[in-house]
């Protein structure tokens, strides 16, 4: 993501403490998200005590960083709610706590109405890439997670306004 990219910011979770993303989990990574129109992408920094070995972030929270970006891809361009079905991870270089990190999701493919395929990059700040990912992902209508019951109701209904949101050209 270059400084003359165009970027959009994208609203924020709020309803609930979800560990990536909700700014109310004091103990979380408090991800925000924006985008190009072409991928998600998130600036963070991992806090000290979701260390692995002494000064590097645990591989579960390097999952977590990608498994959630793509995630937010998926609600911004299959425009549907998600639940990772299958997830794979490839740790290439070191990724230290208190760094500042470039997370970046992108849709592959939509396989069917039900499965979308998207992928996952974690770079450093000196935007060496240190571990990507690749995810299929299982997709929901609000309406289908209403029925099964799998997401409160207030945080299925502020899900939905993401997914229903039109950007600045007044597309969705």
């Amino acid at each position: 993501m270059s400084k003359e990219e165009s970027v959009t910011k994208l609203p924020g979770r709020r309803s609930d403490n979800c560990f990536a993303c909700s700014p109310n989990n004091q103990a979380g990574l408090k991800m925000k998200f924006q985008t190009n129109g072409e991928s998600v992408f998130s600036l963070l920094t991992v806090p000290d005590h979701l260390s692995g070995w002494s000064n590097l972030v645990h591989g579960g929270v390097i999952t977590t960083i990608l498994d959630e970006i793509m995630g937010r891809a998926a609600l911004q361009f299959v425009k549907r709610i998600t639940l990772t079905k299958t997830i794979s991870v490839q740790f290439l270089k070191p990724v230290y706590v208190g760094e500042e990190l470039k997370a970046e999701g992108k849709l592959r493919e939509i396989k069917s109405e039900r499965e979308a395929l998207l992928e996952s990059y974690l770079y450093n700040s000196e935007g060496k890439l240190c571990a990507k990912g690749s995810a299929v992902f299982a997709t929901f209508t609000p309406e289908a997670v209403e029925k099964l019951g799998i997401i409160d109701k207030k945080v299925l209904q502020e899900v939905a306004g993401f997914i229903n949101r039109k950007t600045a050209g007044g597309n969705p």
